[in-house]
């Protein structure tokens, strides 16, 4: 498993600049995870699992990708493929979870928005939390991409990193 530590941070430094940052709840996280066109003989969507991690927290699983319209739900016996979810999170879940389970993603740039005390993402506290994303792909490979950040944000900030082979760009910005 390929597993990716990238970190760029866009127009803020971590630190003291966090701590003078809006109230946590008027920020809105949004989440952008390229899956990238592979040329290979035998291509299956991956599956993907977005949560977060904070020190001594339990992990928050954001969004899962899988085949979940398979009948008698024969999609979630593959999940446990993405083994880093499936050890922190995924298999204490029931499928399919509402606001968090969606169908597999074709190749390109996907889209979601997380809003603090709403949904799967729940309360934010201040901290430092890691959103992690990581695919697994049938007759492929697995990849596991972690980007650190500190909460609350200030808006407009950025955080980035790159896959080397499941996963391409992926990038966390934070706005209102």
């Amino acid at each position: 498993m390929q597993i990716t530590h990238g970190l760029v941070m866009t127009g803020v430094a971590l630190g003291a600049t966090f701590a003078l940052a809006a109230p946590a709840s008027a920020q809105t996280m949004n989440v952008s995870v390229t899956i990238p066109r592979l040329t290979v003989a035998e291509y299956h969507r991956p599956y993907v699992a977005i949560w977060l991690e904070k020190e001594g927290a339990a992990a928050r699983t954001l969004s899962v990708w899988y085949d979940y319209d398979m009948r008698n739900g024969e999609g979630t016996k593959w999940l446990r493929d993405v083994r880093q979810w499936w050890r922190v999170s995924g298999r204490s879940m029931s499928f399919p979870a509402d606001g968090v389970s969606g169908a597999t993603r074709a190749p390109g740039e996907q889209k979601i928005a997380l809003t603090p005390g709403k949904g799967p993402l729940g309360a934010m506290s201040p901290g430092t939390y890691t959103l992690v994303v990581e695919a697994a792909r049938e007759v492929g490979g697995r990849e596991l991409v972690r980007l650190p950040f500190a909460w609350p944000p200030k808006p407009g900030s950025m955080v980035k990193a790159k896959g080397s082979t499941e996963l391409g760009a992926i990038t966390l910005g934070f706005g209102k």
